[in-house]
């Protein structure tokens, strides 16, 4: 008796090893592969799609209520109000996750380099996103082609605009400026040179406005969407 229970203990010990062992080889590499499709599913096949009627704020956070928690949080954190960080996002992607400049044409026809490195909602260039992961401390899962996180870094550069530059959060025209030329190229005013950046800061500002107006009619609708929200405490 005694010998078969040995037997079987060092059956069951050598089956322990066995898996141990091909948890060690097998383990690591699976769990990378869950943690890849995690992310694929997450960051790129689950995206949602721009918005059906992107010229009103209303139906653009009935459409994806959840962009309003995103960017009350950015307004509450950074100060920028929701109405310029939706116009911003308008202009700068269409609300299109993956937006991304088209690649330029060598000698005409073949699809080349792209002008910049701006990708995602807010069309973040690699250095001031880099920037912005180093400030404020952000992991892998933090990526531009997810609205929280683009919502988040447009709070956080007009932020840095209004604290270096004095730029005023009422003021989406020169918030817009700064973001497109750089704080060093608005400083310089380098902007003055271009009609067409000129131009397109002012359609911001009015598409700002419009989108605050709109906002005032509505906006608590989403300030209580959530099943465990009951007004007043989540106005």
């Amino acid at each position: 008796m005694r010998k078969k229970r040995t037997r079987k203990t060092k059956s069951r010990q050598l089956a322990l090893e066995t898996w141990k062992s091909r948890t060690r080889w097998y383990g690591l590499p699976m769990l990378g592969l869950l943690m890849g499709l995690w992310a694929m599913l997450r960051f790129s096949l689950l995206a949602p799609d721009p918005p059906a009627n992107p010229e009103n704020i209303c139906e653009i956070f009935r459409e994806h209520p959840v962009w309003y928690d995103y960017a009350n949080d950015s307004r509450q954190r950074w100060g920028t109000p929701i109405a310029t960080q939706l116009a911003f996002v308008y202009y700068e992607s269409s609300f299109r996750s993956h937006a991304r400049p088209p690649r330029t044409l060598l000698w005409g026809f073949i699809p080349w380099t792209r002008p910049t490195t701006a990708y995602g909602y807010a069309q973040a260039l690699d250095p001031a996103w880099r920037e912005y992961l180093q400030a404020n401390g952000e992991g892998w899962f933090t990526v531009r082609t997810d609205m929280e996180h683009a919502l988040d870094f447009v709070g956080w550069y007009n932020q840095l605009s209004h604290r270096q530059l004095g730029i005023p959060f009422s003021a989406p025209r020169k918030l817009y400026l700064a973001y497109h030329e750089g704080r060093g190229g608005y400083a310089r005013r380098s902007f003055e040179e271009k009609p067409d950046v000129m131009d397109l800061a002012a359609r911001v500002q009015t598409r700002a406005f419009r989108y605050d107006n709109q906002l005032k009619t509505c906006e608590q609708e989403f300030q209580c969407w959530r099943w465990y929200q009951f007004w007043p405490f989540c106005g």
